[in-house]
């Protein structure tokens, strides 16, 4: 019997109902078939989560890479991190300017740096450094994702969206990678949940996590680590891990939702926002790709 695999994405959990997600469902299916292709081939979970991630930056469908939003002092501020779970290494970048692949500048981070997160300035420092593609004209080249307007963005009421990956490859190995463009209408400097290990991203050698929603909430509720915890440490199946802190978070005001995969290649999906775009794939279920359809 092959060695099993598993792989979850999230396009951001801000979708609203009546919106027509058609096209972001297509794009996150393809990218779960090329996934679940990767794993199959024996790639690991840190290059799969990253490439998954990188292409969701790309696409300008997502709040996030592409698809983001000045803040309020009319400069486009990013934030991502990866983790891998069985040496638990990680790297993250918040506030970051104008580089085509936040994620592949946490990628760098972990791998090239002794650092697990650079901030603002001296992340752009560190990018240039290691030579990462960065935006010319940044008029031209960020875009409105889908489901998003002008005065979306106007607006100041933490309407979010981020993206995510979570992959169990044929070595038994976990991780997980997250990125955001934030919420719209944020002041310059702002930081949620995304770029802070533990909290938008977590990956060990049992489950790995990737979050979306209201950051501030998701700090104050613990985020992906109280998850791994109340799976490890509490005996919570992994949906019910979920839950307890998604319960957290709209107990505190927030909203949002997760994916996580775990060592058995079990893969769980919660949401108390209107819905979350997201992608699935093990081997032992084909592709879904949804994004309104409940998860409890």
């Amino acid at each position: 019997m092959a060695n099993k695999y598993a792989l979850a994405l999230h396009g951001g959990a801000g979708p609203r109902l009546g919106e027509d997600y058609s096209v972001v469902e297509a794009h996150l299916a393809e990218l779960a078939e090329e996934g679940e292709r990767l794993l199959k081939a024996g790639e690991t979970a840190l290059d799969v989560v990253e490439i998954m991630v990188t292409n969701l930056e790309s696409s300008g469908l997502y709040v996030a890479g592409k698809g983001s939003a000045p803040n309020t002092a009319g400069d486009v501020e990013l934030d991502a991190s990866i983790m891998e779970g069985h040496t638990q290494n990680a790297g993250s970048v918040s506030a970051i300017k104008d580089v085509v692949s936040p994620v592949g500048v946490a990628r760098a981070v972990l791998d090239k740096s002794p650092c697990v997160m650079i901030t603002g300035h001296g992340a752009n420092l560190f990018a240039a450094d290691q030579g990462f593609e960065t935006i010319a004209n940044s008029k031209e080249y960020y875009v409105l994702p889908v489901g998003v307007s002008q005065a979306d963005i106007e607006q100041d009421d933490m309407m979010h969206g981020t993206v995510g990956a979570v992959a169990l490859d044929v070595h038994a190995n976990l991780a997980s990678a997250t990125s955001t463009g934030g919420v719209f209408g944020k002041p310059a400097g702002r930081v949620g949940d995304t770029p802070i290990i533990g909290i938008g991203t977590w990956a060990d050698e049992e489950i790995a996590i990737s979050c979306t929603g209201t950051g501030e909430y998701f700090i104050r509720a613990g985020g992906a680590l109280s998850v791994a915890n109340g799976y490890k440490l509490a005996g919570d199946s992994l949906t019910d891990a979920l839950w307890r802190m998604l319960d957290e978070v709209k107990r505190l005001g927030g909203d949002g939702g997760l994916i996580a995969v775990n060592r058995s290649g079990e893969i769980a999906m919660a949401f108390n926002s209107d819905g979350m775009k997201r992608a699935s794939v093990s081997i032992d279920n084909d592709v879904l790709a949804t994004t309104f359809a409940p998860c409890r």
